[in-house]
């Protein structure tokens, strides 16, 4: 039985979220996330200018006829979605907590790749995989998809990228398109990345709370990581405190930059104090104009 409050907000989810992949992300998701492979399509007899090594030599000898084979690109691609429900996403010092933005971004992402007649599949960590959906096609998996991340209850607190890049390289041989939707607050992740990397379209979306990149003048504060546990008590109308905080953050920040650059993914921040969609339809633009080669 799934709870009357988790059916009005699933409901609300996929009200908003199909309409944003419809009328914002749709052409755009299109243009950006074709099918990579070429796929058998046909044989047909040979013309002048057809490459000789397309000749079907089985058809050719029973036809006594030169016929080619035909091959069309795969337009079906597998969407996974590596959505990150570690304690750091209840945070949130504005309208709702990141997990919330989470959870929208993954919808969203979903019903745009249903959309291109896409499979999606999921795969939700903190610091272990909690849970695995393999990949299918059609509204009412996507349905479960984010019924899933709404209605997870964690086992574990921490973040551990790693777990979810690696489990993707174990389930998914063929290459996919691989959303990782995270704050990515963590550590030692660089390896798995680069692997995952290299064997699939992978896009990092950092969810991000403005609280997270420069601390309020409050006053002496207890801050607890969410995560750990720990408490620390900090003294916010510091100037000083603070920059340092925000230089940390923009330190942080320019190394994970960085590495991106170095591996070639592309990445994309959200906030939560920000509608998401531009964010997202700016990435896809950017990929586009790269595709055709002009950026």
């Amino acid at each position: 039985m799934i709870p009357r409050e988790l059916i009005k907000k699933l409901r609300t989810i996929e009200i908003r979220t199909s309409r944003l992949a419809n009328e914002q992300l749709a052409g755009g998701y299109h243009s950006v996330f074709k099918g990579r492979g070429m796929a058998f399509s046909e044989v047909r007899q040979y013309q002048p200018g057809d490459d000789v090594r397309f000749i079907d030599w089985n058809v050719s000898a029973r036809m006594n006829e030169v016929y080619v084979k035909v091959f069309s690109e795969e337009r079906e691609m597998t969407v996974m979605l590596l959505v990150d429900l570690s304690e750091s996403e209840r945070f949130g010092s504005v309208a709702r907590p990141k997990v919330e933005t989470v959870a929208e971004v993954a919808a969203l992402l979903a019903f745009s790749a249903i959309k291109n007649n896409d499979r999606v599949g999921l795969i939700l960590f903190t610091d272990r995989v909690e849970r695995y959906v393999p990949p299918k096609k059609g509204k009412g998996h996507v349905m479960r998809v984010v019924t899933e991340i709404l209605n997870a209850k964690p086992k574990g607190k921490g973040t551990d990228l790693r777990v979810a890049l690696d489990l993707l390289g174990g389930v998914q041989r063929r290459r996919a398109v691989a959303f990782l939707v995270s704050d990515l607050i963590a550590k030692d992740w660089e390896r798995s990345l680069r692997i995952a990397s290299a064997r699939h379209d992978l896009i990092p979306v950092q969810v991000v709370d403005p609280r997270e990149e420069e601390l309020p003048d409050v006053g002496w504060a207890l801050i607890e990581d969410l995560e750990s546990g720990e408490l620390l008590e900090i003294d916010t109308s510091d100037p000083g405190v603070r920059r340092a905080y925000a230089s940390r953050v923009a330190k942080e920040r320019a190394i994970r930059e960085q590495l991106f650059g170095r591996l070639g993914v592309d990445h994309v921040t959200v906030r939560t104090d920000r509608p998401y969609v531009p964010a997202l339809a700016e990435l896809f633009r950017r990929r586009e104009k790269r595709m055709k080669g002009y950026g």
